[in-house]
């Protein structure tokens, strides 16, 4: 019968977890240029002549999006306000980010038209055709 030490147990379960927080800090608040304060995750997707990127943004209005070409990318800007800003007088825990954010999303090689840009369910939706 082999006998497993507690205390070896609960270290390595509390290095585990710090190592999972530290993966979620740096997914939601890696830092961009110009000030932005964090990146939402995106998805992309390819078809048949045809390119989707899906950009996770709740809280966020359609109004207040920015998108911008670059060479090889498309670039999505915005910031998403604190709901609750002035209203309480501490904060107990806090995992959403909010602020300003910018996130550049690689496209792959080629050229493309935007053919729509729907923000629904809390989602980006960019839909792009390839040309040429």
């Amino acid at each position: 019968m082999i006998r497993r030490n507690p205390s070896d147990w609960m270290w390595a379960e509390a290095l585990d977890l710090v190592a999972r927080a530290g993966r979620m800090q740096r997914q939601f608040f890696t830092l961009a240029r110009e000030g932005a304060a964090w990146e939402p995750p995106a998805d992309v997707f390819e078809g048949e002549g045809e390119l989707a990127v899906v950009v996770a943004l709740p809280g966020v209005a359609e109004k207040d999006v920015e998108i911008a070409a670059e060479p090889g990318a498309i670039v999505v800007r915005a910031q998403r306000p604190q709901p609750l800003a002035g209203a309480c007088r501490g904060v107990r825990q806090l995992e959403i980010p909010y602020g300003y954010f910018e996130r550049r999303v690689a496209l792959p090689p080629g050229r493309f038209e935007i053919l729509s840009r729907d923000l629904t369910h809390g989602c980006l939706i960019l839909r792009f055709a390839r040309i040429g």
